[in-house]
């Protein structure tokens, strides 16, 4: 089984955001970035499917140079290679079409996107994705075992829980469950050297469009102070009056 897990460069969640030029660009001076959390999830179910069934395991980021050392970093977890398509990943439907003919080229059995990356929260690349290649797809997905070209997926739904058997070639978009937070894994020094060894294939993009473009970012609103009360006529009156929560 070739398994390609789409990996997002978002920043972490500890960083400090800014925006620049009028509030039209993000400024990524001083900020961490990390492997997109729903992907890294992903990223180690494919982990298990290569230890246990004997899978190769590719990683795939649209993005600048910048983006390089967080493929390196999946490549240390154990991805055995790594694409990049040298492009800025301007919106969902033009990162899905770069990521739809990287899994054209490379002929890949199952692809793991996260459900959504942390930056943008658009939730739309990996069922975009999975309509270009005309590819079963598994959103919200919490568990999947393969046997064969026969896969059973666990999905999150409203109210519960889902099982789903379905066929390979399979789109899925991961998210928390998928693996424990647990067993999530950090490179180790063995897995760091050897990933320099490993392949890092920089890919032009192919022409797409491009639907959306920012036009401005802003901040949520600064909270206000805090009002402390000391009986619950005051915090009522508050609440009906002021807060018009009740």
């Amino acid at each position: 089984m070739k398994i390609l897990v789409c990996i997002s460069n978002v920043p972490d969640t500890t960083s400090k955001i800014n925006f620049t030029e009028g509030d039209t660009k993000f400024d990524t001076n001083g900020v961490q970035f990390v492997i997109n959390p729903n992907d890294e999830f992903g990223l180690t179910r494919a982990m298990w499917f290569k230890e246990k069934q004997g899978a190769s395991v590719h990683v795939a980021t649209v993005g600048g140079p910048s983006t390089e050392p967080t493929i390196r970093k999946a490549l240390a977890i154990g991805a055995d290679e790594a694409i990049r398509v040298n492009a800025e990943p301007t919106d969902g439907f033009f990162v899905a079409q770069q990521l739809a003919e990287v899994v054209k080229n490379g002929g890949y059995d199952l692809v793991i996107g996260g459900r959504e990356s942390i930056d943008y929260n658009g939730g739309m690349v990996p069922g975009i994705l999975a309509t270009l290649l005309d590819m079963n797809f598994v959103n919200t997905c919490i568990g999947l075992e393969v046997d064969g070209t026969t896969a059973t997926a666990m999905r999150e739904i409203d109210g519960g829980k889902e099982k789903i058997e379905t066929t390979l070639p399979l789109v899925i978009g991961g998210q928390k469950g998928l693996v424990e937070e647990s067993d999530l894994r950090i490179p180790n020094m063995r897995g760091i050297m050897m990933a320099r060894k490993k392949a890092l294939n920089v890919v032009e993009p192919t022409d797409a469009m491009k639907a959306t473009q920012d036009t401005k970012f802003e901040k949520p609103a600064a909270k206000g102070a805090v009002k402390l009360v000391d009986n619950v006529t005051d915090l009522v009156d508050l609440l009906h009056n002021e807060a018009k929560a009740i």
